[in-house]
């Protein structure tokens, strides 16, 4: 490992490390139920759209959004064009990012992923209860959005399935695609970064969850090989599970990353009239 890689990833060793001792959390909301901390920043309970066959708002949902909202002043300064949701859900995430960044206006727009039909109906429902608007198109990840999205994504947010589970879990629909991880909880994650480096602009930032079973240490080696740095926004201790919001971004002293040098300029004035959203999904099915 070169030299600027070994620091970054002791970096982020020595915040694990610090995190696990000093920044633990007791007594979070259980699922479905708000923390007295919601506030009008985000995404209110009483109004996001249930389903028996979607996730509700939990723990991991709320330590997700809190880590945006304590990253909120750097999102503001950023002035993303576009940020994605991967496995909405709810819609709880990205209904409090739109709302967290309402005040760029329609310079943001947002788009939103989930494998569950019943998740997307759902997602859509809570962005309506709000008054924001996000595309949400059913679909494994980003299938069928690669091409389109090569290198436009500003900013990413993901929940992912990263409860360990048989294999055989992942392929379950439902609500079940919501958590099962597989194997160390890693099989979906471990399909999702790449995709997501696909997406994401040159000056885009990932932010995802994941469980200490997951070993978020590894994930941080394996995104810095690809020329990403990373930091521990939060880490969050419930009587199941440590959860860690994790953050990467491009950084020219981590890794290399061929794909994202050989990128073409992007034209600012066409490059969202040429994402036609609402027919997308239909076009690859």
């Amino acid at each position: 490992m070169a030299g600027g890689d070994s620091a970054a990833v002791s970096a982020v060793e020595g915040r694990l490390s610090e995190l696990s001792t000093n920044s633990e959390e007791k007594g979070l909301p259980r699922r479905g139920k708000s923390s007295s901390g919601r506030t009008l920043n985000t995404a209110q309970i009483q109004l996001v759209a249930s389903h028996p066959e979607v996730y509700e708002p939990c723990d991991d949902s709320f330590a997700l959004v809190d880590a945006l909202l304590s990253d909120k002043a750097q999102l503001l300064t950023l002035k993303p064009r576009l940020c994605m949701e991967i496995g909405c859900g709810s819609g709880y995430v990205i209904t409090s990012l739109a709302i967290m960044l309402r005040q760029l206006g329609s310079g943001t727009q947002y788009l939103a992923t989930d494998i569950n039909q019943h998740a997307v109906e759902t997602t859509q429902a809570t962005l309506e209860a709000h008054g924001v608007h996000a595309d949400v198109i059913a679909t494994d990840i980003v299938s069928g959005l690669e091409k389109r999205l090569h290198g436009l994504v500003d900013v990413v947010v993901v929940n992912p399935p990263y409860v360990p589970t048989p294999e055989e879990e992942i392929e379950c629909n439902g609500i079940a695609s919501s958590w099962a991880g597989g194997l160390n909880g890693r099989q979906v994650i471990d399909r999702i970064l790449p995709a997501v480096r696909e997406l994401l602009s040159e000056r885009g930032w990932l932010y995802m969850i994941a469980l200490e079973d997951n070993d978020p240490l590894d994930i941080c080696h394996l995104m810095n090989e690809k020329g990403y740095a990373s930091r521990v926004l939060l880490k969050r201790c419930t009587e199941e599970e440590s959860l860690y919001v994790l953050k990467f971004w491009q950084d020219a002293a981590s890794g290399t990353n061929a794909s994202h040098a050989a990128r073409s300029p992007r034209s600012e004035s066409s490059w969202l009239s040429q994402l036609p959203f609402k027919s997308l999904w239909h076009k690859n099915a």
